[in-house]
């Protein structure tokens, strides 16, 4: 049981009809939507941090997907599709930078040449606009010095800083009438007593660590890392767990960007779960390569040195970690010394752009990946929403899961989310 000095009650505070937890791109395109579609209502955004767009948000890669990689007739196909063309539409209408650099999958042998057959196939049955195949003699034409047997071209991925526009979406809330909580670390909820006598649904109660609560009617929570705490307290199971997987990035020098003009990927590996090292161009000019994937000792640790050890006791609880090690042994261990050795990384940059050396890298950024595992260490791969129990659970949504696209998708998560807020809650 919690107590307060303070006890907030409706009189006092007011009760929301919705309060939406996580300010990063899902929650607050959630927010935006809900308040497009009911200016009437009373919502709230809380967060944990000082300033929205902290985590995962603002620490990815900045591409604007076309959909090509989803299993076709998955939510992420439809989402990232929609999502696609709806983000387009929202940067063009608010003036925010963005570029269609478009992209190159590069198949470097007849293996792979054959499974980016398959992508293509892939994508056309998930409708990603203007997708081609591209022979080895006009590979060039697309960027000058990426080298392969085969491509594959998708002129509608683009790059964009994807916290300036979740910052924007937060701004259309509030200029709508929404309000944003900073520094407010959810934990717990529970339910008012004090108005059952006036209202019929007696407002929940969402805890901050300081001491505050906030009564609402309703809750979302769109919380990344900890989308997995947040849901045990109001009864949902643990699976699926959260685990942090840190992607490094380098960074090519100054001299060498002339080299990429638009993203360049290789063909995913069926084998492991990443899709392996890229080059992207950022919207401010660098040249990001990576990212590679390696364990984080902290749901929130950019750096090895980064540990909490809440985090690391959790993840050696958990059965599903280890059947992922086991499962993908070797091939972490290679990710382990590549981040230690960085310049390593450099030979698989090589095969895309000979021209790339050793001395044209240094370390860059780090974002942490919110990975959703089962308890027999499979990657959930798709979004996963869930609700709690009881009378408190039964009133709160769990976005669970939103792996990449989840950025490109948001526009378009968010109407999803909203349809099902108002089919569970007539909100």
């Amino acid at each position: 049981m919690i107590f307060f000095r303070k006890p907030c009650s409706t009189d006092s505070c007011g009760t929301f009809d919705l309060v939406i937890v996580g300010g990063g791109i899902i929650g607050c395109a959630t927010a935006r939507e809900m308040m497009v579609r009911h200016p009437n209502l009373k919502m709230a955004i809380v967060e944990k941090e000082n300033a929205l767009a902290k985590h995962q948000t603002g620490h990815n890669s900045g591409v604007v997907h076309a959909g090509i990689y989803y299993k076709p007739g998955s939510m992420k196909a439809k989402l990232c599709v929609e999502g696609l063309k709806l983000s387009y539409e929202y940067f063009c209408k608010h003036d925010i930078p963005h570029k269609k650099v478009g992209k190159l999958i590069v198949a470097q042998n007849k293996e792979q040449v054959k499974r980016l057959d398959d992508l293509y196939n892939r994508g056309i049955k998930n409708n990603v606009p203007d997708l081609q195949l591209v022979e080895k003699d006009c590979i060039s034409k697309y960027e000058a010095k990426c080298q392969g047997e085969r491509a594959l071209w998708s002129p509608w991925t683009g790059i964009v800083d994807w916290a300036v526009v979740c910052k924007h979406f937060a701004e259309e809330f509030k200029k709508m009438g929404g309000q944003v909580f900073l520094n407010y670390e959810v934990t717990g909820f529970s339910e008012m007593t004090e108005s059952t006598q006036r209202e019929e649904l007696a407002p929940i109660s969402v805890h901050s660590k300081d001491r505050r609560c906030i009564p609402t009617k309703y809750v979302l929570t769109c919380a990344g890392l900890h989308s997995d705490r947040l849901a045990v307290m109001t009864g949902c199971d643990l699976s699926p767990r959260i685990v942090p997987f840190r992607g490094e990035y380098l960074l090519l020098s100054d001299s060498k960007k002339h080299l990429c003009t638009t993203n360049i990927y290789p063909v995913p590996d069926p084998r492991f779960p990443f899709l392996g090292v890229h080059f992207t161009p950022r919207i401010n000019g660098e040249i990001w390569l990576g990212p590679n994937a390696v364990l984080a000792f902290a749901r929130e640790g950019y750096r090895w040195l980064d540990i909490n050890v809440k985090d690391c006791i959790e993840m050696a609880r958990f059965p599903g970690l280890y059947k992922l090690c086991f499962r993908y042994f070797f091939p972490g261990c290679k990710e382990v010394i590549k981040s230690i050795f960085y310049p390593l990384a450099v030979r698989d940059l090589q095969k895309f752009i000979p021209e790339v050396s050793f001395r044209d890298i240094k370390r860059g950024p780090a974002g942490v990946r919110a990975q959703a595992l089962d308890n027999n260490g499979n990657l959930v791969d798709d979004f996963v929403f869930d609700g709690g129990k009881g009378k408190i659970g039964g009133r709160v949504l769990h976005c669970r899961n939103a792996p990449s696209p989840a950025a490109t998708s948001s526009m378009s998560i968010a109407k999803f989310i909203a349809d099902k807020l108002k089919t569970d809650f007539k909100l």
